[in-house]
């Protein structure tokens, strides 16, 4: 089969789900307008105004418009390569690059779907199984932000052609995905980690050409992101202060098994609608990382792990959804685990629900996407 086809073949299959994910998402605004103006006619929360732009993407907007010099250095924490594309298709979008950056998260959602019915087909060669994952990653908590003007579709993109590359010995897909990566968000460092695990598990038997090859693609992450801040450091005098300016936001760095055990009682009280929110998925997201260990690769295994450590290992758990979502391998997991039909459309249901939910409830500045 020729690769159009094979491509033609990919988009009809991932099509039904990135278009569902997106009705349900819509379904999740018309909630929060209803629910706005009936409590408070006329006074409709800042996120609800700023729509597919809102919370993070007010950031990306105002980098891709006027660039970081014109912002508190908060915004360095925010990767160049988003805003950049989005500032790209601003002039011929009459200047909107904010209109540019929804088109850019959602045309690499839609690619980032496809990859994953890729990897998961290269990995387990089972059609069914790939789909499913396919829904597993549109549905998972948190990935209503892949419509919006948020970095994670493209970043997710980049990830998982990294997979694809260093599981395959395509380093070279690898190198420049990893630059991708590196330079979209600070996660992408963490793909250092199951590129070093390929490397070694092929380096005895592998040809010199293909050695260098892999020691680019372990670099390539690194490289990605420190372009970025050699540049912070030439223009603010400190290239650190991407990661730096998290510190406020996410609080300080905790023990992630301590800080599970104090959210346990934070699940009622007045902390149930804050930080207690998010500890049954973390409870959830736990489980399903150690399924990752037992049914996927190590590779995939210490790619989740590290995320979700640099997640829970914060005091503030906002936005703890979105990081599960980037470790990709837990949706894989939910797919694998959802074989019987029951369970399958038990678990697309409430995933569903969950992305009505979660959005509504991020435009109404309830929760932080």
């Amino acid at each position: 089969m020729s690769r159009v086809r094979v491509l033609g073949a990919d988009l009809r299959a991932v099509l039904v789900p990135w278009l569902t994910a997106r009705v349900l998402v819509g379904a999740g605004f018309v909630l929060a307008v209803a629910v706005a103006d009936r409590l408070v006619p006329g006074a409709r929360p800042t996120p609800l105004t700023e729509g597919l732009v809102a919370w993070d993407g007010t950031w990306y907007r105002d980098i891709a418009q006027f660039g970081y010099g014109a912002l508190p250095q908060e915004g360095l924490r925010f990767f160049p390569l988003f805003p950049l594309l989005g500032r790209l298709l601003g002039p011929v979008l009459g200047g909107r690059v904010d209109v540019g950056l929804v088109i850019v998260a959602n045309v690499s959602s839609l690619a980032l779907a496809v990859a994953v019915r890729r990897l998961v087909l290269f990995e387990r060669g089972n059609t069914q199984l790939a789909d499913r994952a396919v829904w597993m990653v549109v549905l998972f908590p948190g990935a209503f932000v892949l419509s919006w003007a948020y970095a994670e579709a493209l970043w997710m993109l980049a990830a998982i052609v990294v997979f694809w590359g260093i599981r395959s010995r395509r380093w070279w897909w690898a190198v420049a995905a990893g630059l991708v990566a590196g330079a979209s968000r600070p996660l992408g460092l963490l793909l250092v980690l199951p590129v070093l695990i390929e490397l070694i598990r092929v380096w005895r038997p592998a040809r010199n050409d293909e050695r260098v090859a892999a020691l680019a693609a372990l670099a390539a992450p690194v490289l990605g992101a420190l372009a970025y801040l050699v540049w912070v450091q030439v223009e603010f005098g400190d290239a650190w202060l991407p990661f730096r300016s998290q510190g406020p936001l996410r609080g300080d760095a905790v023990d992630p098994f301590s800080r599970l055990w104090e959210g346990l009682s934070q699940m009622v009280g007045p902390d149930a609608m804050g930080d207690g929110l998010h500890i049954p998925f973390a409870l959830v997201f736990v489980v399903l990382l150690v399924l990752v260990w037992r049914w996927w690769p190590a590779s995939y295994g210490i790619f989740a792990t590290a995320i979700l450590v640099v997640a829970l290992g914060a005091e503030n758990l906002n936005s703890l959804e979105r990081y599960a979502l980037s470790a990709f391998p837990l949706a894989l997991v939910l797919a694998g685990a959802t074989r019987d039909p029951r369970a399958e459309r038990a678990v697309l249901a409430l995933l569903a629900g969950g992305v009505v939910a979660l959005s509504g409830l991020a435009w109404l500045a309830v929760y932080v996407p």
